[in-house]
């Protein structure tokens, strides 16, 4: 092959960056005629940087985030792939602040420290998608990061998120949950999940009257029928004067939010005061959410009543 001009090496270094957020892997400098003695060349002349063993940044190219990731799977070891909240991210996940890099790297492979890489060794490589970066399949991935999560409400998090902004089908995640055997926080990410992707399921199965008897709360009336504006409803937990509203996780998706507000909204202008528990509250703050239960029926609907204590 004949010798490129610095004006072709460059411009042959830019395309091929310019797909990786600023970087590009020597091999591909090598496939396209760029030797070790030209990236010596231009590193020298600081025009590009070498990172590691395998990456090198192309300064004339604007560098973002992904620059980040490509180093992170290709300086770790051979066959690293995203994985955790960073392949959600990659995938398209946003709302989310990285604060490591976590990757899946096959148990054969050598593996190298990389500054704000985490690894994690994997005897069975979980299923990958290759378009883009090499990343865990959303399913997965989520799976992993509530796994690797550092608070239950984070864990939680990584659970929701990918399901509300649509990067993963309900189903999909059930599926891989089901495949599950072992898992850190196995109950908590079990409901999360079961809350998130299988809302209806998930709420026929709450018994919130055991709640109400746990904190020392009367009883309400369930399903009791309200007929609106808008039409009949079916109200999920109410007293006189109160109700509370018993969201699922699929209430949180779609438009399903706006046709709970203008529910409430009628419940609120017809004279009830409405309070919303979220399942995932039961699952991450019960003593704060039940509490407040606790005291809207102290104040407005039992003010009177002895057996019920009011609270402190």
């Amino acid at each position: 092959m004949a010798s490129l001009s610095p004006q072709q090496r460059t411009a042959l270094a830019q395309q091929l960056a310019s797909a990786q957020g600023g970087v590009v892997h020597r091999a591909m400098l090598r496939e396209v005629g760029i030797g070790r003695q030209e990236v010596r060349t231009e590193t020298r002349s600081r025009r590009w940087v070498a990172i590691g063993k395998h990456t090198v940044r192309i300064l004339s190219v604007p560098e973002s985030p992904e620059a980040k990731w490509w180093e992170a799977v290709w300086e770790t070891g051979s066959g690293a792939v995203l994985d955790g909240a960073s392949a959600l991210v990659a995938q398209g996940m946003t709302g989310f602040t990285l604060d490591r890099i976590d990757v899946s790297i096959p148990r054969e492979s050598t593996r190298h420290d990389v500054e704000g890489v985490r690894p994690h060794v994997r005897r069975h490589p979980p299923p990958v998608v290759q378009a883009g970066i090499p990343r865990v399949r959303p399913q997965v991935a989520l799976i992993h990061a509530a796994q690797w999560a550092r608070s239950d409400r984070q864990a939680a998090l990584l659970i929701c998120m990918p399901v509300q902004q649509r990067l993963v089908r309900p189903s999909s995640v059930l599926e891989a949950w089901r495949g599950v055997t072992r898992s850190p926080r196995r109950d908590l990410i079990g409901s999360v999940i079961h809350d998130v992707c299988d809302g209806a399921h998930s709420l026929g199965e709450l018994d919130f009257t055991a709640w109400c008897r746990r904190y020392a709360i009367p009883l309400p009336r369930r399903q009791s029928v309200r007929v609106l504006p808008s039409g009949r409803i079916y109200l999920d937990a109410e007293w006189d004067g109160l109700v509370v509203e018993i969201d699922g996780g699929h209430h949180m998706l779609g438009l399903n939010p706006v046709d709970d507000a203008l529910r409430a909204n009628e419940v609120v202008l017809e004279g009830s005061r409405v309070l919303r528990l979220p399942v995932l509250g039961l699952r991450l703050e019960p003593d704060a959410f039940m509490h407040q239960i606790r005291r809207a029926v102290d104040l407005y609907v039992m003010p009177n009543v002895a057996h019920l204590p009011r609270l402190a």
